[in-house]
């Protein structure tokens, strides 16, 4: 039975980590689409439009990748997870469905018109389409996190008989205190990448002198939206989602921050430590008094309960991927912050064109906040463990039990192989758009 669970969880954790590289790009990049249509619509300037077309080409690819592998997760719920989905049904189904026949179809729909109507319609009406795509993706990482928060604090339900879960409050669903922060600080994450991303291809550009002014001005844009979406990631937004998993998730909260034993007083938050599940202790640790209790309570001498305050079946079950997870994300924050800030501040000196050295950071942290973004993930599912849905269903009683662990190891080393080609697909299809670089007939 444990290699059943192992082995479901971990080709759930697979596909999901593939496809979650595509989604995080395109609720970004939408917003920044929306951005360039509007300021062209102001000003009439041709490079804006441009701008946004070029991008939109991008969107479009990372779009159809990730409808592709979002389709075997869906699949997995029936084949991996079949005994969750029974009794579950009844709640995720409802946002799930929502999310494909609402969101899905919002953002597909325009997505074809933006491409390909633009002198049918006009630019109003296609800055509208556009407006819509940004609406559909936002909505899908909405109702997709309303499902993952009800799971994480369940609300708004009632337990039959036969064990199955139904809602008893449909609106509870979206009033979820678990819900408004993850969204927010999932949606910032996603304009940390997407700024990134944009930052570095006008950075490739400016340093190999080609598509200059387009180089400039993916650049400065990249840099603005990427320095505010790095500080939003970190406050409010970060700050609420730690509170909520101390509040509602304490064991997940202790095991996270690399909290083994309860102390009298104030706690301690570590920069640096690794765990040693042996002796229940932190190595090599560098720490600073007091501070985690004041940031999560506002009090210096606050108590914050360690793992030694909950029962052993109780705790995450793997503390180590849990606390690397959680500082690879805030330690990776933490330099996107600083990267930023410095971008913005030569912006402002009018000397980030020409100071190679940060022009090159930019270029290649573009893979980076995509390791934030998942980590992040990791952080949040780890957290929950051993629980599917948080403090009533464990995860050994959600696997299909008559899917043997033999035919999940088969499977997820044909999804090896596929994604691997897939990837190489996108990386060449993104490569070659912007090596093409955007439509404009004088470069």
């Amino acid at each position: 039975m444990e290699d059943i669970i192992f082995y479901d969880r971990l080709q759930f954790a697979f596909t999901i980590t593939f496809h979650y590289i595509f989604p995080q790009l395109t609720m970004g990049l939408s917003l920044l689409i929306v951005f360039f249509k509007w300021k062209f619509l102001r000003t009439s300037t041709e490079k804006y439009n441009n701008a946004a077309k070029f991008l939109m080409k991008i969107f479009a690819i990372n779009f159809t990748m990730g409808v592709i592998t979002g389709i075997p997760m869906e699949f997995q719920f029936g084949t991996n997870w079949a005994k969750f989905s029974e009794l579950t049904g009844g709640i995720i189904g409802q946002t799930l469905a929502m999310e494909g026949l609402f969101s899905f179809f919002l953002e597909s729909s325009f997505l074809a018109l933006f491409i390909f109507g633009e002198k049918l319609m006009g630019q109003k009406l296609h800055f509208l389409t556009g407006f819509l795509v940004f609406l559909g993706s936002w909505a899908s990482g909405y109702l997709i996190l309303a499902t993952n928060s009800w799971m994480q604090h369940p609300v708004g339900f009632e337990i039959l008989e036969n064990g199955k879960y139904v809602l008893s409050n449909f609106s509870a669903l979206f009033s979820n205190p678990w819900l408004l922060p993850s969204f927010l600080h999932n949606q910032m994450a996603s304009l940390v990448t997407s700024s990134f991303v944009v930052a570095s291809i006008g950075a490739f550009y400016v340093l190999r002198e080609k598509h200059l002014e387009y180089g400039k001005l993916l650049l400065k844009t990249g840099v603005i939206f990427g320095l505010i979406a790095s500080l939003l990631v970190a406050f409010p937004t970060g700050d609420w989602n730690a509170k909520n998993v101390a509040k509602y998730q304490p064991a997940a909260f202790a095991a996270m921050e690399g909290i083994f034993e309860t102390e009298h007083a104030g706690a301690e938050i570590v920069l640096v430590g690794q765990p040693n599940m042996r002796e229940k202790k932190l190595d090599n640790k560098l720490a600073v008094p007091n501070i985690l209790s004041f940031l999560t309570y506002q009090d210096w001498g606050k108590q914050i309960k360690g793992m030694d305050k909950f029962a052993e079946d109780e705790l995450p079950d793997n503390i180590p991927a849990l606390y690397y997870s959680y500082h690879i994300m805030v330690g990776l924050g933490t330099i996107f912050i600083g990267i930023m800030f410095l971008a913005a501040f030569l912006l402002w000196r009018k000397k980030l064109f020409t100071f190679k050295p940060v022009l090159w950071a930019i270029m290649l942290l573009a893979p980076f906040p995509y390791i934030a973004n998942i980590t992040g993930w990791y952080t949040a599912e780890l957290g929950r463990q051993p629980y599917l849905v948080y403090g009533y269903l464990k995860t050994a009683d959600g696997v299909s039990p008559t899917v043997s662990s033999g035919n999940t190891l088969f499977t997820l080393m044909g999804f090896i192989g596929i994604y691997l080609l897939l990837g190489l697909l996108f990386l060449l299809l993104v490569g070659k758009t912007i090596h093409e670089g955007p439509n404009n007939k004088s470069h």
